[in-house]
């Protein structure tokens, strides 16, 4: 017989797995800021996916192929550094923040949403702000 505690325990290591698979999704996106790969960057979302900001009060609207063409564009930035505030989960749909200082000479703030499609955790749009006039 499995009782509470056992059950509450797979949840928790069930919970842990998803958070960690999030992070490693997000992984190409934070590395191909430093490398200024955006194939790289461009692997981290979903075929569909769609990004929206500004930078310097000027709106972007893009979807990930013209945004990785972006982060080619822009080079590398080894000095870049990131931080993830916080994940959240609700079975396969996830949101992210991601906080970047250094990217380009800017801040960032990027607010990610995620879904796990055929156990695969991929970016479905991102919202950001460049910290910068806007």
């Amino acid at each position: 017989m499995t009782n509470l505690s056992q059950i509450n325990d797979a949840d928790e290591a069930h919970s842990f797995a998803e958070y960690k698979a999030i992070e490693a999704a997000l992984k190409p996106y934070v590395d191909a800021a430093k490398s200024g790969d955006g194939a790289l960057s461009r692997s981290a979302f979903m075929d569909h996916a769609h990004i929206v900001g500004s930078i310097a009060g000027t709106y972007y609207d893009m979807d990930a192929d013209t945004f990785g063409d972006a982060v080619s564009e822009g080079g590398p930035a080894p000095d870049v550094q990131s931080h993830i505030a916080w994940i959240n989960v609700s079975g396969p749909a996830a949101a992210a923040r991601v906080e970047f200082l250094n990217w380009g000479g800017m801040r960032y703030t990027d607010f990610f949403v995620l879904y796990k499609k055929d156990g695969v955790w991929k970016i479905s749009s991102k919202v950001y702000d460049s910290h910068a006039k806007n």
